[in-house]
């Protein structure tokens, strides 16, 4: 029997920003979380998932800024989503800031974008009870996405098909 407590994690999604629209993203009581770019890659083609990234203790606007991305050989095409951590209760900061990291690093491993190198060869046992919910305009990614599904946790148990008694 599988039992460990699940930390739920929902992101807000809201996109597309253009390139131009980021300084607006500097609210400091709630312009934090994880981002995605889409655009041209060389072989992937127009219009795809390039990149994962996160703002935790940086403003969106100003975290992707700093990224560089309007120096592509598309960017007038860039389009970006951020999403925003959301749920019930406000958590503290601390609390906060560790739900952005284990956001970010389930949703680069699981969609494994153009653009990360990092993240994408294995997966912390960390993640195992990691349970993302995307809202709104979460573009291409998974709406629900499962760190139990995704990590090693559950590859040694031991099976048997059901049937009727």
């Amino acid at each position: 029997m599988l039992e460990a407590q699940t930390r739920l994690i929902q992101l807000q999604w809201k996109g597309p920003f253009r390139h131009d629209e980021l300084p607006s993203l500097t609210n400091t009581e709630i312009d934090y979380g994880i981002y995605q770019i889409y655009g041209r890659h060389p072989v992937y083609g127009s219009d795809i998932l390039l990149y994962i990234g996160k703002a935790d203790f940086q403003t969106l606007g100003k975290r992707i800024l700093q990224e560089g991305w309007y120096d592509t050989n598309d960017s007038n095409n860039l389009k970006i989503y951020i999403g925003r951590l959301h749920g019930p209760i406000n958590p503290d900061l601390e609390t906060w800031s560790k739900e952005i990291d284990l956001a970010e690093r389930l949703l680069i491993y699981v969609h494994k974008p153009a653009y990360n190198s990092k993240g994408l060869v294995s997966i912390s046992k960390e993640l195992e009870n990691v349970h993302i919910l995307n809202w709104a305009d979460y573009r291409s990614l998974l709406p629900e996405i499962s760190g139990l599904r995704w990590t090693s946790k559950l590859d040694y148990l031991e099976y048997e098909m059901y049937k009727l008694v």
